[in-house]
């Protein structure tokens, strides 16, 4: 007999009201050179009317549209300067209105909302008692099926419900990016997994630390490419290193943002096409330093690549590339505190059956082994992970996906031990969720997902995708979980 569990009333769907200003390149550069030259030939009052016009019309849907247009200025300056027109004499409403013209619209959530992950606030304070705030992460998509991670501030109250703020119609980006140091051992490791020529990695590397900055491997760069002896090929494959380099990067968000007024939009080459399925941790450190990590997967079109997301305070954050012989497929999900000393992950490198990983290095991964199969009719094509195992006194709670005949996706739990999650006490043979008649339609049909969980009060709380559309929660109780799996363990 399955389970019972509790589907809550709280339900997330698209919202196309929630929209970003991203850079729009409208042709090459002659056509941009087009456009500049008919800006150019605007007298200052029809500058200043046109401009007018495009505050009166977008500032209500921005903080910070001026900061914005000044950024996409800045994008085409060069072709500015290639019409021998210095920025530096240009009017601010001139800048911010070539600006405009290179910017656009982008809802971010028009799509899809869906496979969300759930982890404890930062913040505690000011909380009734039996209460915890929370914050939930989403994977949003928009135009063009671009995912980006969204987040949701909530509050479960005594009685396992649900409240959540209503978010304000303004989103924003990153006040500022910045390229991350580098370590050259773990830099060096992903450039041979790309096999990428070793005489020109060790040309590059040579001038280099043990850390390095993006400029001085830009500088290393643009050394080696003055060799005589490079041939064109070669100095082509450099493309290829600082490809890896845009794939390391950290961002800061205003502290005048409220938690669901920030976006995480793809930034670097690896993620343009989508940042998918970030599985949210809470991570204590053996000092009990607290931590929150996020694996997700980048995907650039054509290829994926795993990567993990660092912040303390959902502030700042620090996004690298997860490297190693086993950072491969989709779906890693991490421990949240180190098992023996080790760090620890589930994963999923052949497609189908469940992996447990440990190393010494969060951004390692050498060694893998199998943890469990598919064992049931309704997971025979595929299992995976549904986000970090929960600690409970009986064991790891590992929420997993099983796929099915006609492709249909379940929940499951599976229970490992916990001195040594390589071992799986219990892994139940009925799912836990089952798409519902409401549920199974949406984008893809017959489909529940979730990318982690969170115990309150005694229940195990799950939010989860409805079909690749929206989003919602279920929960149950921690005690029927356990009395469940008394009869498999026994």
């Amino acid at each position: 007999m399955a389970l019972s569990v509790t589907r809550k009333e709280n339900r997330f769907y698209p919202d196309s009201n929630r929209v970003i200003i991203r850079f729009y390149m409208p042709g090459g550069e002659e056509r941009a050179s087009f456009i500049i030259k008919k800006a150019m030939a605007l007298s200052e009052e029809e500058v200043k009317s046109v401009f007018s016009g495009v505050l009166r019309d977008y500032t209500n849907r921005h903080r910070n549209i001026k900061d914005v247009l000044e950024k996409h200025f800045n994008n085409i300056v060069h072709i500015i300067e290639e019409l021998n027109i210095d920025p530096e004499s240009l009017s601010e409403r001139r800048r911010l209105l070539i600006g405009a013209y290179f910017s656009h619209e982008y809802s971010i959530e028009s799509a899809a909302f869906f496979n969300p992950s759930i982890v404890e606030d930062p913040d505690q304070d000011n909380l009734e008692d039996g209460e915890r705030r929370v914050i939930v992460s989403f994977r949003a998509t928009g135009e063009g099926h671009i995912s980006s991670i969204v987040f949701r501030s909530g509050i479960i109250n005594k009685n396992n419900e649900l409240k959540f703020k209503t978010p304000s119609y303004f989103v924003e980006q990153p006040k500022e990016i910045l390229k991350s140091q580098y370590r050259k051992d773990l830099f060096t490791i992903k450039l041979e997994e790309m096999n990428i020529h070793k005489d020109i990695v060790d040309l590059v590397m040579e001038k280099l630390g043990d850390s390095f900055t993006y400029n001085e491997l830009q500088d290393s760069i643009h050394e080696s490419v003055k060799d005589v002896k490079m041939s064109f090929s070669k100095k082509n494959v450099l493309k290829s290193i600082i490809w890896v380099a845009r794939a390391n990067y950290e961002m800061t968000f205003s502290l005048n943002t409220a938690v669901s007024e920030r976006v995480i939009f793809p930034v670097s080459d690896s993620e343009k096409n989508g940042i998918e399925d970030a599985r949210f941790v809470k991570f204590i450190d053996d000092d009990g330093r607290v931590t929150y990590y996020a694996t997700f997967t980048a995907y650039n079109g054509f290829t994926i690549l795993p990567k993990i997301l660092e912040t303390e305070d959902f502030y700042h954050f620090k996004i690298t590339p997860i490297l190693g012989k086993y950072a491969q497929n989709k779906g890693m999900a991490l421990f949240p505190k180190k098992i023996n000393g080790k760090y620890a992950m589930i994963s999923r490198i052949d497609g189908f059956r469940n992996y447990i990983m440990y190393s010494d290095d969060i951004l390692r991964w050498e060694t893998a082994e199998i943890l469990e199969e598919p064992e049931s009719p309704w997971e025979f094509i595929q299992i995976g992970n549904c986000g970090s195992p929960v600690e409970t006194d009986k064991g790891w709670l590992l929420v997993t996906h099983g796929v099915g005949p006609m492709r249909k996706y379940c929940l499951g739990i599976t229970l490992l031990d916990l001195e040594n999650p390589s071992k799986v006490l219990c892994q139940l043979d009925e799912p836990l969720l089952v798409p519902n008649d409401e549920e199974r339609e949406g984008y893809v049909p017959n489909v529940v997902y979730s990318c982690g969980s969170i115990i309150h009060n005694n229940e195990l709380i799950i939010p989860y995708g409805l079909s690749d559309s929206a989003s919602s929660f279920v929960s149950v109780s921690l005690d029927l979980i356990f009395e469940k799996m008394a009869s498999f363990i026994d």
